[in-house]
């Protein structure tokens, strides 16, 4: 029997590389978007053709809205879904002094509050089957702090401790539960710091940014028969950025 997979934030960027990866792997997906209605159509048609037989699925929901994350929940709570990929992500950047609560707030709500409603609403299903996936995107900024990040970081660092959490409660039941902390990717999303890339590539060992589909290999490789060992696990993917310290040579 095909196993269904539902990704947050699935229509381009890192998403979209997460939902090609699990498709070619042979899940099922259904992948949510927000604004990226177009690049979710493109998606769908590119798939159907790549991987004919694989059913593709993009539905429209902004995890920044709490009731129509709880509604999406309750429509999809006995949805049979074996896995769960949470990649949507929104970022604010603020030093301390001066951050916003409600953009804060803003960015927990999407980053980790519409993640405890999912978990709420598919674990169950996983529980009954005895089998299970549950991956989260997180980032190396929960564990190393960064000027700027605090609001960001915090949300990220609430989502690991959280799934940590799930994890020990569901690890005899046959559902793994595990976040991939990724460092700088090359996506949209890292545009804005254009000017900063030189700068920020040379404290990378590895000397560059993550592509889309080297994270997606790791959150495909969670989500597969061969990590059935592998829970409670906060994963960097980030080129060694964490393995050194900030102030060097």
């Amino acid at each position: 029997m095909t196993r269904r997979v539902l990704v947050t934030g699935g229509g381009k960027g890192l998403g979209a590389a997460i939902v090609r990866a699990l498709a070619a792997a042979g899940f099922d997906v259904d992948f949510t978007y927000r604004a990226s209605g177009r690049e979710a159509e493109d998606l769908v048609a590119e798939l159907a053709d790549a991987v004919p037989g694989r059913r593709v699925t993009a539905l429209a929901l902004d995890l920044a809205d709490a009731t129509a994350v709880e509604a999406f929940c309750a429509a999809h709570e006995d949805s049979g879904y074996y896995g769960l990929v949470h990649n949507a992500g929104q970022s604010y950047d603020s030093l301390v002094a001066t951050m916003a609560r409600d953009k804060a707030e803003a960015a927990m709500q999407v980053n980790f509050w519409s993640l405890t409603a999912l978990v709420k609403a598919l674990v169950r299903g996983m529980i009954r089957q005895r089998a299970g996936r549950i991956v989260a995107i997180g980032s190396v900024t929960s564990f190393q702090a960064n000027p700027g990040n605090a609001a960001y970081a915090a949300s990220k660092g609430a989502l690991t401790s959280y799934l940590r959490t799930l994890a020990l409660e569901t690890g005899k039941r046959g559902v793994t539960v595990n976040t991939v902390a990724p460092g700088f990717i090359d996506t949209d999303m890292m545009a804005r710091y254009a000017d900063h890339r030189a700068g920020l590539e040379k404290q990378i060992p590895v000397g560059r940014f993550a592509r889309p589909d080297e994270i997606a290999a790791v959150v495909n490789f969670l989500m597969s028969d061969a990590a059935t060992y592998v829970t409670g696990a906060a994963i960097p993917v980030d080129g060694g950025l964490m393995a050194q310290i900030s102030a060097h040579r």
